[in-house]
């Protein structure tokens, strides 16, 4: 009898696990239940606040998008009238210098048409005082020789003279006798 021994308890201690087992199936059953029950819920109520934080994303998106398409119109419509005016500026400083070097191109003609005819007249005055100084001289050298030419015919006109017996003095008288 032993033998059975180990047979009998075991399969008693069997059947009162098996009766505790199967109550307790239904406990456990009920739980996983329940907390199947709560994970949906748990699910059910993350998903609806993961929807309401992915509309409100969206609509924040929308808003910045929104946001940032009027900044970029502020910012290229503020651009765009500053190249504007840029542009209306620099072409009124090139027009106003354009018409600046028209008028200094025309000053700049005016001047060396004089500057030419100042030389031309200075060039007119040198040469005719060059030739003023020439008839000058030529005249003084002419006088020169009319004088060198009067002075030796004076020169020869007084030694003809002095060989001449008319102009010869007289010799003195004789004293007179008293």
């Amino acid at each position: 009898m032993k033998k059975w021994m180990y047979v009998i308890f075991p399969g008693i201690m069997l059947v009162v696990f098996f009766f505790f087992y199967f109550a307790s199936q239904k406990e456990i059953a009920d739980r996983e239940r329940q907390k199947a029950e709560q994970v949906a819920k748990q699910k059910l109520a993350d998903d609806e606040h993961k929807s309401m934080i992915e509309a409100k994303a969206r609509e924040d998106a929308a808003r910045h998008a929104a946001e940032r398409a009027a900044e970029d119109l502020r910012i290229t419509t503020e651009k765009e009238a500053k190249w504007q005016a840029d542009t209306h500026r620099i072409q009124v400083d090139t027009d106003t210098s354009n018409a600046d070097l028209d008028k200094y191109t025309k000053l700049v003609s005016e001047l060396e048409i004089q500057l030419d005819t100042l030389h031309k007249q200075k060039e007119q005055a040198t040469r005719t005082s060059f030739e003023n100084a020439k008839r000058v001289e030529l005249a003084e050298v002419e006088r020169r020789n009319a004088e060198l030419d009067v002075q030796r015919t004076v020169a020869m006109i007084a030694k003809r003279a002095d060989q001449s017996s008319m102009t010869r003095m007289p010799p003195p008288p004789p004293p007179a006798a008293n």
